[in-house]
């Protein structure tokens, strides 16, 4: 009997100094390669395939301590995907805490209202944190992938700051910004004015990337729309040179000339009546509303006075008037 109390003691001060030492080791610092170590855990990884993504990464941690010691904290079941960051000084308690919490380093992207889906893709493709999935795509093969049966990509995603997973797809990123837009959009038309001149939620969409286009004054927006929805009730052309400049594309050199005005495509509105068949540019939230919630006003002209504000009119004498003093420096 003596000797199984001796061996019982023996072992149980044995498991006590195993766990002195795996709760010593847990809360040493690791060694990194260089600080700080980023590592990305995909999607399905279980925990042995997370700390190999780890050691990869230079981070220097025993694969097989720090898979016990999740087991003992039971762990082991709740690593989360994502990308990750540590510093020099982290420990492997530290790790664990950072992988069962979800505590991602995040990449950060200001996709601007005004421009296009072709300027958004430039910004997209040129950022250091996203996965390039849509590098060499055609903008259908855009729209295709996303779910989207349009031929053009302006005006469906929300002009917005994304916070992103590290390394996570631009796809992925464009798809939250549609999802992000479809659900502003259906929010937005619900309490939209009475009596407005749109179809469809689009035709809102179409008016709002032309309000964005015509002034970046908040003040102004609600005119702006007021004017195009009193031409469009009316039967008169929008006539804006946004849309015509839309139209032109590349061919565009940063000047409108009349011979622009005056040549035929689905986008000039000196030519065509009613709206354009798409969005010309990502509209901006407070165009969105402009559009859905005009200004009571009966102008049918406006004219920029050239210090970013517009001065609206009702007739085009008053507007030829506005056009002479601001535009030629007539009085």
């Amino acid at each position: 009997m003596r000797i199984l109390r001796t061996l019982l003691f023996v072992l149980l001060a044995a498991l006590a100094a195993s766990a002195g030492l795996v709760f010593w080791w847990a809360n040493s610092p690791a060694s990194l390669r260089s600080s700080p170590a980023d590592f990305r855990i995909p999607a399905g990884s279980g925990l042995r395939a997370a700390v190999g993504q780890i050691n990869e990464a230079g981070v220097g941690v025993n694969p097989t301590l720090l898979v016990l010691l999740a087991k003992v904290i039971r762990a082991e079941t709740g690593i989360k995907a994502g990308s990750y960051s540590v510093k020099a000084g982290v420990t492997p308690w530290d790790l664990l805490t950072k992988l069962t919490r979800g505590q991602f380093t995040q990449g950060e992207i200001t996709l601007v209202e005004g421009l296009t889906l072709r300027q958004w893709r430039e910004k997209l493709d040129a950022h250091p944190d996203l996965r390039h999935d849509t590098r060499g795509l055609d903008e259908s093969d855009i729209l295709g992938r996303l779910g989207l049966d349009l031929k053009k990509g302006e005006g469906v995603f929300l002009a917005d700051t994304y916070l992103f997973d590290k390394q996570s797809s631009d796809l992925e990123l464009l798809a939250r910004a549609s999802r992000a837009l479809q659900k502003r959009l259906e929010g937005e038309w619900e309490r939209r004015d009475a009596g407005l001149p749109y179809k469809t939620p689009y035709e809102a969409l179409v008016m709002a990337s032309i309000i964005e286009k015509e002034t970046g004054r908040v003040a102004d927006r609600p005119l702006v729309a007021a004017v195009f929805v009193n031409r469009l009730r009316t039967g008169m052309l929008l006539q804006t040179d946004p849309t015509v400049i839309y139209g032109l594309g590349e061919r565009f050199d940063g000047n409108l000339r009349k011979r622009d005005l005056t040549t035929d495509t689905p986008y000039n509105t000196y030519t065509r009546p009613g709206l354009p068949p798409t969005p010309i540019a990502m509209p901006g939230l407070a165009s969105l509303q402009a559009a859905l919630h005009p200004a009571a006003s009966d102008a049918l002209y406006f004219v920029a006075r050239g210090d970013g504000s517009s001065q609206f009119s009702r007739t085009l004498d008053e507007h030829n008037r506005a056009v002479n003093r601001y535009q030629r420096g007539g009085k």
